[in-house]
Protein backbone atom coordinates (compact mmCIF):
# COMPACT_ATOMS: atom_id res chain seq x y z
CA UNK A 1 0.00 0.00 0.00
CA UNK A 2 2.68 2.30 1.10
CA UNK A 3 4.71 1.77 -2.33
CA UNK A 4 1.58 2.70 -4.03
CA UNK A 5 1.01 5.80 -2.00
CA UNK A 6 4.52 6.79 -2.69
CA UNK A 7 4.11 6.05 -6.75
CA UNK A 8 1.24 8.37 -6.75
CA UNK A 9 2.84 11.37 -5.47
CA UNK A 10 5.92 10.54 -8.07
CA UNK A 11 2.78 10.47 -10.94
CA UNK A 12 1.91 14.65 -9.43
CA UNK A 13 5.74 15.52 -10.03
CA UNK A 14 5.81 13.89 -13.43
CA UNK A 15 2.51 14.92 -15.09
CA UNK A 16 2.06 19.08 -12.88
CA UNK A 17 4.77 21.26 -14.10
CA UNK A 18 2.61 23.33 -11.25
CA UNK A 19 3.48 20.63 -8.27
CA UNK A 20 6.45 22.34 -6.10
CA UNK A 21 6.29 20.74 -2.80
CA UNK A 22 5.84 17.30 -1.74
CA UNK A 23 3.85 18.83 1.53
CA UNK A 24 1.86 20.59 -1.01
CA UNK A 25 1.28 17.79 -3.21
CA UNK A 26 -0.08 15.63 -0.44
CA UNK A 27 -1.87 18.34 1.45
CA UNK A 28 -3.63 20.31 -1.23
CA UNK A 29 -3.97 17.62 -4.26
CA UNK A 30 -8.00 16.18 -4.20
CA UNK A 31 -7.13 14.13 -6.95
CA UNK A 32 -4.64 12.46 -4.95
CA UNK A 33 -6.53 11.83 -2.07
CA UNK A 34 -9.35 10.56 -3.98
CA UNK A 35 -6.51 7.49 -5.16
CA UNK A 36 -5.63 7.29 -1.62
CA UNK A 37 -9.12 6.96 -0.55
CA UNK A 38 -9.99 4.56 -3.22
CA UNK A 39 -6.86 1.95 -2.81
CA UNK A 40 -8.43 1.59 1.05
CA UNK A 41 -11.79 1.46 -0.21
CA UNK A 42 -10.76 -1.10 -2.80
CA UNK A 43 -8.93 -3.69 -0.12
CA UNK A 44 -12.12 -3.34 2.28
CA UNK A 45 -14.09 -4.08 -1.16
CA UNK A 46 -12.37 -6.52 -1.94
CA UNK A 47 -12.04 -8.48 1.30
CA UNK A 48 -15.76 -8.15 1.32
CA UNK A 49 -16.98 -5.17 3.44
CA UNK A 50 -18.65 -3.81 0.52
CA UNK A 51 -20.56 -1.47 3.14
CA UNK A 52 -17.40 0.25 4.37
CA UNK A 53 -15.84 0.27 1.61
CA UNK A 54 -18.98 2.06 0.08
CA UNK A 55 -18.75 4.70 3.02
CA UNK A 56 -15.50 5.66 2.44
CA UNK A 57 -16.07 6.23 -1.37
CA UNK A 58 -19.18 8.72 -0.56
CA UNK A 59 -16.66 10.68 2.15
CA UNK A 60 -14.22 10.81 -0.95
CA UNK A 61 -16.58 12.04 -3.22
CA UNK A 62 -18.13 14.69 -0.70
CA UNK A 63 -14.42 16.02 0.10
CA UNK A 64 -13.15 15.73 -3.35
CA UNK A 65 -15.95 15.90 -5.56
CA UNK A 66 -14.44 12.23 -7.35
CA UNK A 67 -16.29 9.24 -7.38
CA UNK A 68 -14.72 6.10 -7.87
CA UNK A 69 -16.20 3.04 -6.92
CA UNK A 70 -14.47 0.59 -4.64
CA UNK A 71 -14.67 -2.06 -7.03
CA UNK A 72 -12.75 -0.09 -9.70
CA UNK A 73 -9.15 -1.51 -10.63
CA UNK A 74 -6.65 0.66 -10.37
CA UNK A 75 -2.71 0.46 -11.49
CA UNK A 76 0.18 2.33 -10.53
CA UNK A 77 0.55 5.93 -11.09
CA UNK A 78 -3.05 7.34 -12.15
CA UNK A 79 -2.67 11.28 -12.36
CA UNK A 80 -6.46 12.74 -11.78
CA UNK A 81 -5.78 16.67 -12.91
CA UNK A 82 -8.47 19.01 -11.17
CA UNK A 83 -10.19 15.80 -11.13
CA UNK A 84 -14.26 17.82 -10.00
CA UNK A 85 -16.87 15.88 -11.20
CA UNK A 86 -14.79 12.60 -12.42
CA UNK A 87 -16.68 9.29 -12.60
CA UNK A 88 -15.02 5.79 -12.34
CA UNK A 89 -17.76 2.99 -12.45
CA UNK A 90 -17.30 -0.69 -9.99
CA UNK A 91 -16.04 -2.73 -13.09
CA UNK A 92 -13.99 -0.25 -14.93
CA UNK A 93 -10.38 -1.25 -14.77
CA UNK A 94 -7.08 1.22 -15.05
CA UNK A 95 -3.98 0.51 -16.04
CA UNK A 96 -0.55 2.36 -15.36
CA UNK A 97 0.86 5.82 -16.23
CA UNK A 98 -2.52 7.03 -16.69
CA UNK A 99 -3.95 10.72 -16.89
CA UNK A 100 -7.52 11.65 -16.07
CA UNK A 101 -8.55 15.51 -16.34
CA UNK A 102 -12.05 16.61 -15.00
CA UNK A 103 -15.35 15.86 -15.64
CA UNK A 104 -14.59 12.55 -17.42
CA UNK A 105 -17.07 9.48 -17.30
CA UNK A 106 -15.62 6.06 -17.52
CA UNK A 107 -19.36 4.22 -16.76
CA UNK A 108 -21.52 1.89 -18.10
CA UNK A 109 -24.74 2.46 -20.85
CA UNK A 110 -27.56 0.56 -18.99
CA UNK A 111 -28.22 -1.74 -16.32
CA UNK A 112 -26.42 -4.08 -17.73
CA UNK A 113 -24.99 -7.10 -15.23
CA UNK A 114 -21.22 -8.16 -15.07
CA UNK A 115 -18.54 -6.23 -16.97
CA UNK A 116 -19.98 -3.31 -18.08
CA UNK A 117 -17.58 -0.36 -17.65
CA UNK A 118 -14.46 0.55 -19.84
CA UNK A 119 -10.64 -1.52 -19.59
CA UNK A 120 -8.36 1.65 -20.16
CA UNK A 121 -4.71 0.58 -20.88
CA UNK A 122 -1.73 2.03 -19.88
CA UNK A 123 -0.21 5.82 -20.99
CA UNK A 124 -3.67 6.72 -21.39
CA UNK A 125 -4.62 10.41 -21.50
CA UNK A 126 -8.33 11.27 -21.24
CA UNK A 127 -8.86 14.68 -22.16
CA UNK A 128 -12.02 17.42 -19.93
CA UNK A 129 -15.59 16.63 -20.00
CA UNK A 130 -15.15 13.09 -21.79
CA UNK A 131 -17.35 9.83 -21.68
CA UNK A 132 -16.12 6.33 -22.29
CA UNK A 133 -19.09 4.22 -21.88
CA UNK A 134 -19.54 0.71 -21.65
CA UNK A 135 -17.49 -2.91 -21.74
CA UNK A 136 -14.18 -2.55 -23.96
CA UNK A 137 -10.39 -1.93 -24.57
CA UNK A 138 -9.10 1.54 -24.62
CA UNK A 139 -5.68 0.51 -25.67
CA UNK A 140 -2.48 1.52 -24.66
CA UNK A 141 -0.50 4.80 -25.58
CA UNK A 142 -4.34 5.99 -26.52
CA UNK A 143 -5.77 10.23 -26.31
CA UNK A 144 -8.91 10.93 -25.60
CA UNK A 145 -9.91 14.40 -26.79
CA UNK A 146 -11.87 16.76 -24.37
CA UNK A 147 -15.70 16.23 -24.34
CA UNK A 148 -15.20 12.60 -26.96
CA UNK A 149 -18.21 10.33 -26.16
CA UNK A 150 -16.27 7.19 -26.99
CA UNK A 151 -18.89 4.04 -26.61
CA UNK A 152 -17.06 1.23 -28.27
CA UNK A 153 -13.32 -0.43 -28.62
CA UNK A 154 -10.12 2.16 -28.94
CA UNK A 155 -6.99 0.59 -30.88
CA UNK A 156 -3.47 1.38 -28.80
CA UNK A 157 -1.84 4.11 -30.25
CA UNK A 158 -4.74 6.01 -31.29
CA UNK A 159 -6.28 9.30 -30.44
CA UNK A 160 -10.19 9.80 -30.36
CA UNK A 161 -12.22 13.09 -30.85
CA UNK A 162 -15.68 13.81 -31.48
CA UNK A 163 -19.29 12.66 -30.59
CA UNK A 164 -19.84 9.40 -31.14
CA UNK A 165 -16.12 9.33 -30.30
CA UNK A 166 -13.75 8.22 -34.01
CA UNK A 167 -10.56 7.49 -33.96
CA UNK A 168 -8.56 10.59 -36.38
CA UNK A 169 -4.68 9.25 -36.05
CA UNK A 170 -3.57 5.92 -35.55
CA UNK A 171 0.61 5.23 -34.76
CA UNK A 172 0.95 8.78 -35.72
CA UNK A 173 -1.08 8.53 -39.23
CA UNK A 174 -3.98 10.30 -40.20
CA UNK A 175 -6.85 8.50 -40.44
CA UNK A 176 -9.91 9.63 -42.54
CA UNK A 177 -11.27 13.32 -42.50
CA UNK A 178 -10.44 15.04 -39.62
CA UNK A 179 -12.63 18.11 -38.20
CA UNK A 180 -10.78 21.17 -38.71
CA UNK A 181 -11.81 22.98 -35.40
CA UNK A 182 -10.25 26.32 -36.17
CA UNK A 183 -12.98 26.47 -39.22
CA UNK A 184 -16.17 25.39 -37.68
CA UNK A 185 -19.43 26.46 -38.93
CA UNK A 186 -21.67 29.27 -37.10
CA UNK A 187 -25.40 28.28 -37.12
CA UNK A 188 -26.30 31.77 -35.97
CA UNK A 189 -25.12 33.19 -39.08
CA UNK A 190 -26.14 29.57 -41.32
CA UNK A 191 -29.25 30.33 -40.22
CA UNK A 192 -29.35 33.93 -40.70
CA UNK A 193 -27.80 33.40 -44.05
CA UNK A 194 -31.02 31.06 -44.95
CA UNK A 195 -33.25 33.52 -43.74
CA UNK A 196 -31.87 36.14 -46.18
CA UNK A 197 -31.85 33.93 -49.14
CA UNK A 198 -35.79 33.59 -48.94
CA UNK A 199 -36.11 37.05 -48.63
CA UNK A 200 -34.20 37.82 -51.24
CA UNK A 201 -36.43 35.10 -53.43
CA UNK A 202 -39.57 36.82 -52.07
CA UNK A 203 -38.53 40.10 -53.21
CA UNK A 204 -37.90 38.71 -57.01
CA UNK A 205 -41.55 37.41 -56.77
CA UNK A 206 -43.34 40.42 -55.67
CA UNK A 207 -41.06 42.44 -58.38
CA UNK A 208 -42.35 40.22 -60.77
CA UNK A 209 -46.20 40.36 -59.74
CA UNK A 210 -45.25 44.34 -59.83
CA UNK A 211 -43.76 44.51 -62.74
CA UNK A 212 -44.67 41.95 -65.74
CA UNK A 213 -42.67 41.31 -68.89
CA UNK A 214 -43.79 43.13 -71.69
CA UNK A 215 -45.55 40.95 -73.92
CA UNK A 216 -46.05 38.65 -71.91
CA UNK A 217 -49.20 37.17 -68.87
CA UNK A 218 -49.25 38.97 -65.58
CA UNK A 219 -48.70 36.51 -63.02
Amino acid sequence: MLRHFRSDIIAVFENDPAARSKFEVIFTYSGLHAIWAHRVAHLLFRRGWFTLARMISQISRFMTGIEIHPGARIGERLFIDHGMGVVIGETCEIGDDVVIYQGVTLGGTGKERGKRHPTIGNNVVIGSGAKVLGSFQVGDNSNIGSNAVVLREVPSNSTVVGNPGRVVRRNGEKVGDRLDHTQLPDPVIEMFRAMQKEIDELKDELDKLKHPVAGGERR
